[in-house]
């Protein structure tokens, strides 16, 4: 199993920089694109959207994002702002009283609220095929990355105290401690190296950066709630090793999506 998932990163990696870095804006934007859209399908495959009513829907959101796309449309920072309600309450609500995944319209709605500024953030992030500008997306989803890498290992040295044993038992308070240990140090890495342009200092960066791991965690757990209410391990089996496109997703959507509506906001 260990064997497999590092083959495939070794894949995924290497397309995922390339495609950062040397994609123009119409390849990026339409690379991005199926990224949310595979994740979109397995949202509809786990919110019970069968036949038709699933590939309508996925088509229907492809259609919006690509009339928005050509028509050079940027989310502005009104409409980015409701990502912060959704992540920030309605996603912890979900987790506290365990509601069900909907299905029908609210689901397809809920989709569109999850993974739409999420496709925003992955083109604002990146507006041009820059090295300053994919450097930029790197290092906001190289903190999904380091949180996820060091809550793994502090969870398996230290783990004691278990974070949501309902939803997802192999998580840990000690492990959320780790990445915080572990973000910490890389938002210090990235302010340094110059990664970000963001005009904050070291000091409103850390408490940011902390905050952003708390959203990862809170991704990840909304969506092994989903499985858990749908009845299935992983979102698919399309990335062997690792499930599907929104397992690897999960927290960077969250992540991606409050980051830049805060960069709307704030700077």
């Amino acid at each position: 199993m260990l064997k497999t998932r590092i083959l495939t990163a070794l894949v995924l990696l290497p397309l995922m920089l390339a495609a950062l870095f040397l994609f123009n804006s119409m390849a990026w934007a339409g690379f991005s694109w199926l990224i949310i859209v595979l994740a979109l399908w397995e949202f509809a495959r786990m919110a019970r959207l069968d036949g038709v009513l699933r590939y309508a829907y996925l088509a229907a959101s492809t259609a919006v994002a690509a009339g928005l796309w050509l028509q050079g449309f940027v989310a502005p920072a009104a409409l980015m702002a409701l990502s912060l309600p959704v992540w920030l309450l309605l996603a912890p609500c979900w987790l506290t009283k365990r509601w069900p995944l909907p299905t029908g319209w609210p689901a397809m709605l809920l989709g569109w609220l999850l993974l739409f500024p999420a496709w925003f953030a992955f083109l604002a992030w990146r507006p041009q095929p820059t090295v300053a500008d994919g450097l930029q997306l790197l290092a906001v989803m190289g903190l999904v990355w380091v949180a996820d890498i060091a809550a793994y290992f502090a969870g398996k040295a230290f783990g004691k105290h278990k974070l949501a044993p309902t939803i997802s038992p192999g998580k840990s308070w000690e492990g959320v401690a780790g990445a915080v240990v572990g973000v910490s140090l890389y938002s210090w890495l990235v302010t340094q190296w110059g990664w970000l342009k963001v005009p904050l200092s070291p000091l409103w960066l850390l408490p940011l950066a902390i905050g952003l791991t708390a959203v990862s965690v809170i991704g990840d757990l909304l969506e092994s709630w989903f499985k858990r209410s749908a009845g299935i391990k992983d979102s698919s089996q399309l990335l062997p090793g690792h499930g599907g496109v929104y397992d690897r997703i999960d927290s960077l959507i969250a992540v991606l999506a409050v980051s830049h509506a805060l960069r709307l906001l704030l700077v």
